[in-house]
């Protein structure tokens, strides 16, 4: 006959609950040993209780070597004081994102690090300590450096060439032509116009550039310093390609050449507004563009010669999907209406 165990001699097994949290808790930690990142926990006191194999290959050490020792050991002279600030504020329950710095490695090295931390907290809720997870951003700081030198000598070859072709364009126009003075002088605004729009676009990857950047940066040399709202822009967000901003740069430039001359540029009182708007659309957002004079002399009839000048305005976004573009000879002043759309289509 059979006897059951009694209570005290039944071998201790572990419910699958138990199981299943102790299985959990084993794939956390092989998650956290094996990332690449370096992984740290601390005590509010910024002593280390953790350290995994990312932490040994970004700062040299082995765990048992910090464990036990004050993170302080891994930071700088000259940047002591942000510990007690990342501290103040984890004991406030603050996560801290992608905080850039810069750590000691063990051989002494000094190593550009991004810094995510975030409290511990116990059962009942309260900060306890900190996890750090930090990341070796090193070759990314080489690369945006490296990027910066050479978007600054882009820069600076394209302001040279075109120091070349107005030195050239000045000293190959004979002398005591006003005709060819005006057409130089003409000529080489638009060549500073597209040029600006180059200098907007190189820092982008994707080649493209808001488009508030282009009137302020375009309208500049009309500008008139002791007149003040000669203009006004006004409009959201909106990133254009190079091919875009190209063509409205030179009709942004055209048209303030022609409000100098004969519209509201040319008046103390007149005023040109530059605004946008974009609705979004089924395929793609529909973009406006307004150019309105207004406080220059009236228009009493529309101009019965049509030169490049306008031949550009009108032709600004016809490459453009929908692309349209109005002018209107207003009594109160010129007026001019960009129709495009951009986006998927």
């Amino acid at each position: 006959m059979s006897r059951k165990p009694t209570g005290s001699a039944a071998t201790p097994f572990a419910t699958p609950r138990q199981a299943s949290l102790d299985e959990l808790r084993q794939h956390f930690a092989a998650i956290v040993e094996s990332s690449d990142d370096a992984i740290i926990s601390k005590t509010l006191d910024g002593v280390i209780t953790s350290w995994n194999q990312g932490a040994q290959r970004l700062f040299g050490y082995a765990a048992e070597e910090v464990v036990g020792k004050s993170i302080t050991l891994l930071i700088p002279e000259d940047r002591q004081n942000e510990e007690p600030a990342i501290i103040a504020r984890l004991r406030q329950g603050e996560r801290i994102d992608h905080y850039e710095t810069v750590r000691r490695r063990k051989d002494g090295r000094l190593v550009d690090i991004s810094l995510t931390v975030s409290p511990i907290r116990d059962a009942g809720g309260a900060v306890i300590g900190a996890s750090k997870i930090a990341r070796d951003i090193t070759d990314r700081r080489r690369a945006v450096e490296q990027q910066h030198l050479v978007l600054g000598e882009m820069q600076h070859r394209v302001k040279n060439l075109a120091a070349v072709i107005e030195a050239l364009a000045r000293q190959s126009k004979p002398e005591g032509e006003p005709a060819v003075d005006a057409f130089v002088k003409t000529f080489l605004g638009r060549v500073h116009a597209l040029l600006s729009t180059g200098e907007l676009v190189v820092t982008s990857s994707r080649r493209e550039a808001d488009l508030r950047e282009v009137p302020d940066k375009v309208l500049k040399p009309f500008v008139n310093p002791s007149a003040a709202g000669t203009f006004r822009l006004e409009g959201p967000p909106l990133s254009l390609p190079e091919q875009v901003l190209g063509s409205l740069t030179l009709a942004f430039h055209e048209l303030a050449t022609n409000a100098l001359k004969y519209g509201a540029l040319s008046a103390p009182d007149g005023e040109v507004a530059v605004t946008w708007s974009v609705t979004p659309g089924p395929d793609g957002d529909q973009v406006c563009i307004a150019w309105k004079e207004t406080g220059g002399p009236p228009i009493l009839d529309e101009p019965a010669r049509k030169g490049f000048g306008s031949r550009v305005v009108r032709a600004a976004v016809s490459r453009e999907r929908d692309g349209e573009t109005v002018v209107a000879f207003e009594p109160d002043g010129l007026a001019c209406r960009f129709n495009f759309v951009v986006g998927p289509g």
